[in-house]
């Protein structure tokens, strides 16, 4: 971020600090909270410098209690004028056991509020200090409605198969327990694009569901109300409607990246997952079925790529790796379905490894090099970080919410660290209520609906 600006930058007109390590005085953390303040300012955010309050310290066995003691004193300070927190910042300590988790679930299910968390490293860190200040400016940009990036020619419409249309861009995944963890739902989240021509924010649901199921039941539901008839919701729908919402038009394509499917469950996912699409586009419209392209993403595979000659510098970068926007579409790859292999990051450090997106199912009928330069572009749009990314971004802020997910989830039934990718998003409280679980010891257990996110936390990207 050096000598560089945010594209949109947000506004943070009112903040909070709450110091939860004991290692670092409050002199300390009012000084890093105003370095902080000063790199949103130098990269483009509107941010007020002072607090609402002056940083306080809170108890990490009293997060709770204290968390909310702080938001209520800040709120009561700003009723008169109306106005709410923008944003809470918090700094922990280097070994903080459940409390990021706490802070997560109670800011983002109980009082509707984004945050940035620091560790107590970072705050004494004198090595590399303006490029983590940078970094977390990065986050805290658009958690609080902001954008970082955006491709040039998203701006002059110059995408294909993208820029002509209104074109909403899903990524979805499953998170599973460890194995043998049978008291544990897995989690599905799915996240959608919700602005165009930038295709840079995108809003994320999360539901649990049966355990170790694969397929996303709450993609899609429809049930009956004694008042109203017929009800539909669903993580789809309720993203389609976010995306009409927030552009002003209806989704005409459809791009759905799927994450976490193995080979062999590869046209059960698809089945059951393209009818969900349909049948939550079916409900919000009669005869709506916009074209849907179904890839699926895997990470996990044993395929690597090389350079023919490694000492050619034109073809490898500075580690020895394969030149980032690397293609493979051919020989490797399936003799009748269009596969392709790609490495969109830079190598930095070991060998770098392509990602395979194997298409399942294409109704806007891509060219091949149609989608892999999408799917290229695509990851260098990742909001937490100024580098291209090794996977799809959709994909990628799943697997956050999936992780963000976890710590909604009852504290005394889950503890972090429980799941493995698979992956999945943050929750409206859609899917999994009553879902029986099929495998194992707790194979008669009901599997617990998450606590929904507020509104303004849906909004914005609060999982980064």
């Amino acid at each position: 971020m050096t000598n560089k600006r945010m594209v949109n930058g947000g506004v943070v007109n009112n903040w909070i600090c709450i110091n939860f390590s004991r290692d670092v005085q409050d002199s300390v953390a009012c000084l890093f909270c105003h370095e902080l303040a000063q790199m949103c300012c130098i990269s483009g955010m509107a941010f007020n410098l002072e607090p609402v309050l002056p940083p306080v310290t809170g108890r990490p066995d009293q997060v709770d209690r204290d968390l909310k003691t702080w938001y209520h004193d800040a709120m009561t300070r700003l009723q008169p004028q109306r106005k709410g927190l923008d944003l809470a910042i918090f700094i922990l300590p280097d070994e903080n056991g459940s409390l990021y988790g706490d802070l997560k679930r109670i800011c983002e299910t109980d009082l509707g509020l984004v945050s940035q968390c620091c560790l107590t490293k970072l705050v004494f860190g004198s090595k590399c200090r303006k490029q983590i200040l940078a970094d977390m400016a990065l986050k805290i940009n658009v958690k609080v409605g902001g954008r970082n990036t955006v491709l040039v020619d998203a701006l002059s419409r110059r995408i294909p198969f993208i820029s002509d249309q209104p074109t909403i861009i899903f990524g979805a995944d499953v998170t599973h327990p460890r194995p043998g963890e049978y008291s544990f739902p897995s989690i599905a989240a799915v996240v959608a694009s919700q602005d165009r021509p930038e295709i840079t924010k995108y809003a994320g649901l999360a539901c649990a569901q049966a355990h170790r199921e694969d397929p996303i039941p709450g993609l899609f539901k429809s049930w009956q109300d004694p008042v109203r008839g017929t009800v539909s919701g669903g993580m789809i729908r309720e993203l389609l409607i976010s995306f009409r919402s927030a552009t002003g038009q209806k989704p005409k394509r459809i791009i759905f990246y799927r994450d976490g499917v193995s080979e062999g469950q590869f046209y059960q996912v698809l089945l059951f997952e393209l009818d969900a699409i349909r049948k939550a586009c079916a409900s919000l419209e009669l005869n709506y079925q916009p074209p849907v392209t179904f890839v699926v993403v895997q990470k996990s595979h044993h395929k690597r790529l090389f350079a023919n000659n490694h000492h050619d510098h034109n073809k490898v970068d500075r580690s020895g790796n394969i030149l980032p926007g690397t293609v493979v579409d051919s020989k490797i790859c399936h003799t009748t379905e269009l596969d392709f292999y790609l490495c969109s990051q830079p190598g930095i450090k070991g060998t770098s490894r392509p990602v395979h997106y194997h298409v399942l199912w294409d109704e806007n009928k891509f060219t091949a090099d149609g989608l892999q330069s999408l799917t290229n572009n695509l990851c260098y749009t990742y909001a937490r970080c100024t580098r291209s990314v090794s996977i799809v971004p959709p994909a990628y802020y799943a697997q956050l919410i999936a992780l963000r997910a976890q710590f909604y989830m009852d504290p005394e039934s889950s503890e972090s660290g429980s799941m493995t990718s698979g992956t999945a998003g943050g929750h409206d409280g859609v899917g999994g209520g009553g879902t029986q679980s099929t495998r194992g010891p707790g194979a008669n257990a009901a599997v617990r609906p998450l606590p929904s996110l507020k509104e303004n936390v849906k909004r914005v990207m609060f999982y980064c």
